[in-house]
């Protein structure tokens, strides 16, 4: 068995946390890190030192952000009486990359699973009827994920705002069943997001 050198040794270790890393994977980029010029190195490195330093999160949406609020929260050309609701902040660049989404979003930080342990509590659902409660909001947005967690928190949220007179829609099944809006292509959100229909519960 072939032992690497400490030092090497431990970022492929760190690299094999990363998702989608795998032991192969994580040897290969350690390798191009350590030929690459030591200058491209430590920029590297101060690069990820000043994510960790410099990104929060916005005190509104909970997306990522250099600043508070964020860029979309602040921008008045945005439909502020549209929310878009998302399970993650990866959720916001997807559907942002499509240009068609105009209203403002807000991230739940995960979606309910009771077999996880994970309750309405744990997520950022109180912070959103807040935002609902205090603003003249016209139409909530459920874009969670197509599969059985992400369709339970739609469900539950939708229950809650429908009451409250707010239209409640949902993203068009053009996604795939059980996948992540984060890795749908522009096209497919595009159409999903043109396509959004109202949340019928029962």
């Amino acid at each position: 068995m072939f032992y690497y050198p400490d030092p090497l040794a431990k970022l492929i270790s760190e690299l094999q946390k990363l998702p989608s890393i795998g032991p192969k994977t994580a040897q290969r980029i350690a390798m191009h890190i350590l030929r690459m010029k030591d200058e491209d190195a430590k920029r590297l490195g101060q690069v990820i030192s000043d994510v960790k330093d410099q990104i929060i999160y916005c005190s509104l949406c909970g997306g990522v952000t250099d600043r508070d609020p964020c860029h979309i929260c602040s921008d008045q050309r945005r439909d502020h009486k549209m929310i878009c609701v998302v399970e993650e902040t990866d959720d916001i660049m997807a559907l942002e990359r499509t240009g068609i989404f105009k209203g403002v979003y807000h991230v739940l930080m995960g979606a309910l699973s009771p077999m996880e342990g994970i309750n309405p509590d744990d997520l950022r659902i109180k912070e959103l009827f807040e935002r609902i409660n205090s603003h003249e909001i016209a139409e909530v947005l459920i874009a969670t994920n197509p599969n059985s967690q992400g369709q339970a928190t739609a469900i539950y949220l939708s229950k809650k705002i429908k009451p409250m007179g707010i239209r409640v829609t949902q993203l068009a099944y053009g996604l795939p069943i059980g996948g992540d809006i984060e890795y749908a292509d522009e096209v497919t959100l595009g159409k999903a997001l043109e396509g959004r229909r109202e949340m019928l519960i029962t």
